[in-house]
């Protein structure tokens, strides 16, 4: 006879979950509380559909914070064997100017998810929509509905804490608290992060992004762009070093982070294309010479002093080393992830909770952190193929 594992929630690690369990095994059934499966996924693709990253699997790892409790995961469905399976049912992938992995032009996110669930129902999982989980019984049987679901196994795959337009809101949150399950209260993660601008600069620069620069905190880098907001600063340049700002925040409630607006060159080369230029004027030598652009240019003069400004020596090291204050995160409903949810020490090394046996938590509702650039989603999908292959080799 048959074992069932009821997956509760239908974002990617628990399609990919099903997708991946032996069905001549188990049954197999996934809760939703929407209407509708993958509501996360859809919004995600209207900003740049990234299903992955191409870079080598060891480097891919350590994008992960920490990187140890998802190397399993990560090594037993890599990058490469998630671009495989989509194209195997039917998702042909490329690899764009920034190494990220999109869909082929012409296929859009409602195609790829309508590609996995058709996949799914294919292979005879059972979808179950508008059912919401609220806890357990006594038995640590699941209620779902007010009404008590046996199951032989438990996977529960909640999500975060932000977009919860998506259902993704982080509700379970006191449900798990109250169990006795070790959690972590959300935080925002690929997020804005305040800066308290010159104001005048704000009015002149809003919205305009800072290109190819790389961004430091605690010695950690970011290459990238990263936007002028009014509330501070946001993009890819940035986002990666969520963990070390927030780490930096609780510590001194503030946070340091230092823009290099040449990152292809040394501070020689600046020192030196400075000197030697043919202009006198030192805005036309960093315009002309270091081709910085003008909202660059613009910060530089704002919050330098004159004589700095002047100063070929310590312009030179500020355009290689300019220092911003970092005061505090976005809200969570405005991040793109968030870290918090389960302790990864409430679960074992197959994401089984301590506290009852043959349930498991998988994905963003476990406290680990990913930048942008398709990590997020490798990591989901990682997730649930590896604990597919631990249900699979049950005797």
């Amino acid at each position: 006879m048959k074992k069932t594992i009821s997956i509760i929630g239908g974002g990617p690690t628990s399609l990919l979950l099903a997708a991946f369990l032996d069905v001549d095994k188990f049954d197999i059934t996934i809760y939703e509380k929407n209407k509708t499966l993958g509501r996360k996924f859809l919004v995600a693709g209207k900003g740049g559909f990234n299903l992955t990253h191409s870079e080598p699997i060891s480097d891919l790892i350590e994008r992960y914070t920490p990187s140890d409790f998802l190397k399993n995961s990560l090594l037993s469905f890599t990058n490469n064997d998630f671009r495989k399976w989509l194209h195997d049912i039917g998702i042909p992938t490329y690899v764009g100017s920034s190494k990220r992995v999109y869909p082929e032009e012409h296929i859009k996110p409602i195609t790829v998810l309508n590609t996995i669930l058709n996949h799914l129902k294919n292979k005879g999982i059972n979808f179950k929509y508008n059912h919401v989980f609220t806890g357990w019984d006594t038995q640590n049987n699941l209620i779902i509905n007010n009404e008590i679901t046996y199951s032989d196994y438990t996977v529960f795959s909640l999500g975060g804490g932000s977009w919860k337009i998506t259902g993704s809101d982080g509700s379970w949150l006191k449900t798990f608290e109250e169990k006795g399950i070790k959690t972590i209260p959300f935080e925002a993660s690929n997020c804005a992060f305040k800066v308290d601008w010159n104001s005048r600069f704000i009015q002149e620069n809003e919205g305009i992004p800072l290109k190819n620069i790389t961004i430091s905190c605690a010695k950690k880098q970011q290459k990238g762009e990263a936007v002028i907001t009014r509330f501070g600063l946001e993009g890819n340049a940035i986002y990666g070093l969520s963990p070390q700002i927030r780490a930096q925040l609780k510590l001194h409630n503030k946070a340091l982070i230092c823009i290099d607006f040449k990152p292809t060159f040394t501070l020689e080369n600046v020192y030196s294309k400075i000197k030697n230029s043919s202009f006198k004027n030192t805005t036309q030598i960093l315009k002309k010479e270091l081709k910085l652009s003008p909202s660059q240019i613009t910060l530089l003069k704002t919050y330098l002093s004159k004589d700095s400004y002047l100063n070929t020596e310590l312009l030179s090291k500020y355009i290689k080393k300019f220092p911003l204050e970092i005061n505090d995160l976005s809200i969570l409903d405005e991040a793109i992830s968030t870290v918090g949810g389960i302790d990864i020490n409430a679960v074992d090394p197959n994401f089984q909770l301590h506290e009852i046996p043959n349930q498991f938590c998988l994905g963003e509702m476990i406290n680990w952190d990913a930048p942008t650039g398709g990590y997020l989603l490798q990591a989901c999908a990682s997730n649930g193929v590896f604990l597919a292959k631990y249900f699979n080799e049950i005797d």
